[in-house]
């Protein structure tokens, strides 16, 4: 069940709320652990005076009072335990939803040319999502399996020497369990995981390419294709589910078992005198919830193993290089490839070889070739999303490599062939390129382009709404739009 560490120290280190949540939950498994010693003692202390002494409710206040007191006492630790964990998970799934972000747009579009995009949306959405469990059931129990027997075992090896001792020994047993039945199951939720990702990633592509199915009349067969790959994440949930009820039946039996050879043993030197009655009953009390926190952390692990082969992707993505880049300030001047070749990784041809170029200020420069001859892995070259092979790309004299690439390219405008228009207003849309823009900008800006006509022409002017892909407007519009923002850029 631990294939994966118990605790990931990558959480630690990407999120730093993990830390204090940690913290927190030891601290009230602490206190947890104290009430419930003290919940053992006072019902003991309870039925010997009903029973043994026969004391009157009346006489018996003081040790009900506490016991209630006790209770309410273990619901506010249960009730922050539960807040505190949501509210580091929300803190945890921003941070790492931000971090994913930010590495992703880091390692540029030579690295998401090679991924799927429906992958990458299923990661950072149910992927991250499913720490919820993670943090909300599995570490609360984590950090009362530490805190809850030590502490039960401390007071009743104070009582009984030989009780602890047959749970000392019977104890070790529920994570040598949970150890073997992990590491059947930590495949099984890997094969879960990976069916999601592809069924997400199919499933948003056959979306985004319907309208091209339906011309070709292939959406019924994608349709049925979607349908095998359900089939096959159903038939992979169902068989970790089984896995996961088993394991849970295992350790409550294990446990059971344990408990009850305690209790034989109290029992019979309760009946041969040789043990007082409150103390048998502080350790009848006691000596299930030695090992409830462990049957919890093995029950629970099943709910955060989603969670946790997400979270290995993710790391996966955050530990992946990205394309050094140097800290010298972006000079004036020409712009020019010097002798520069590109070879993408795995191919055995260069991309582009031997090219020299210079751009000098104010000049306008047309890369002409047929599809695949370079022109994109050139401009890829040009704003360091990839590096030359050989030769390098100057900037004012200054080599590329050796300059602030986040500086160079604020000062770059880009166009694509196929500019992506997000779901929300055309306003919005141009202020991509400035964010700060007021609205006389971006009119100026779509004048520029020679938008304005067609956008005032629409209902809502610049705040009327778009569908994904700019839904709703024609290629060439959608290509004004794009240089509009070029032009707010500057």
């Amino acid at each position: 069940m631990f294939h994966v560490k118990p605790i990931d120290p990558r959480l630690l280190r990407y999120a730093r709320t993990t830390r204090l949540f940690l913290v927190a939950v030891v601290g009230l498994g602490a206190v947890g652990a104290v009430l419930v010693i003290a919940q053992a003692m006072l019902i003991a202390e309870a039925v010997v005076g009903a029973f043994e002494h026969g004391m009157s409710a009346a006489e018996l206040r003081t040790p009900l009072l506490l016991l209630a007191a006790v209770a309410v006492g273990r619901a506010v630790i249960a009730w922050l335990t539960e807040l505190a964990a949501h509210r580091a998970s929300a803190a945890v799934k921003s941070e790492l939803r931000g971090r994913l972000l930010e590495r992703s747009a880091e390692l540029g579009p030579g690295w998401l040319s090679g991924q799927r995009t429906g992958s990458l949306v299923a990661l950072a959405t149910r992927g991250v999502d499913a720490l919820d469990d993670y943090f909300s059931r599995y570490l609360p129990q984590l950090g009362l399996a530490v805190v809850v027997p030590v502490a039960v075992l401390a007071r009743i090896v104070t009582e009984d020497w030989v009780s602890a001792a047959i749970i000392v020994g019977t104890l070790p047993l529920i994570p040598i369990f949970m150890m073997l039945i992990g590491w059947a199951t930590q495949s099984r939720m890997d094969r879960q995981w990976r069916l999601l990702s592809r069924l997400s990633g199919h499933f948003l592509d056959v979306v985004a390419g319907l309208p091209t199915l339906k011309v070709f009349g292939r959406a019924k067969a994608q349709a049925e294709s979607i349908r095998r790959i359900t089939g096959e994440y159903r038939r992979a949930t169902m068989r970790t589910l089984r896995i996961a009820f088993i394991s849970s039946f295992a350790l409550e039996l294990l446990s059971t078992l344990s408990v009850a050879l305690v209790a034989v043993t109290i029992g019979m030197r309760l009946v041969h005198g040789e043990m007082h009655l409150y103390d048998g009953l502080v350790i009848l009390v006691l000596a299930p919830e030695a090992y409830l926190p462990l049957r919890q952390v093995g029950a629970q692990y099943h709910a955060a193993a989603e969670g946790l082969s997400a979270a290995e992707e993710i790391f996966e993505v955050l530990e992946t290089p990205v394309p050094a880049s140097g800290t010298a300030a972006v000079p004036t001047g020409t712009v020019s490839f010097e002798g520069v070749s590109v070879r993408y990784p795995g191919r055995s041809a260069d991309a582009v070889s031997d090219v020299n170029l210079a751009v000098e200020p104010g000049e306008t420069v047309a890369l002409v070739g047929p599809s695949g001859a370079g022109k994109s892995t050139l401009l890829n070259a040009l704003l360091g999303f990839v590096r030359p092979a050989k030769g390098r790309v100057l900037v004012g004299g200054a080599d590329l490599a050796e300059l602030d690439l986040r500086e160079w390219r604020s000062r770059i405008a880009w166009v694509p062939q196929r500019p992506h228009l997000y779901a929300g207003t055309i306003a919005e849309n141009v202020r991509l390129a400035r964010p700060d823009a007021d609205d006389a900008a971006v009119r100026r800006a779509l004048g520029d382009a020679g938008a304005l006509e067609f956008v005032d022409a629409l209902p809502g002017g610049v705040d009327t709404v778009l569908g994904e892909d700019g839904a709703g407007l024609s290629a060439g519009q959608r290509q004004r739009l794009a240089l509009a923002r070029a032009f707010l850029a500057d």
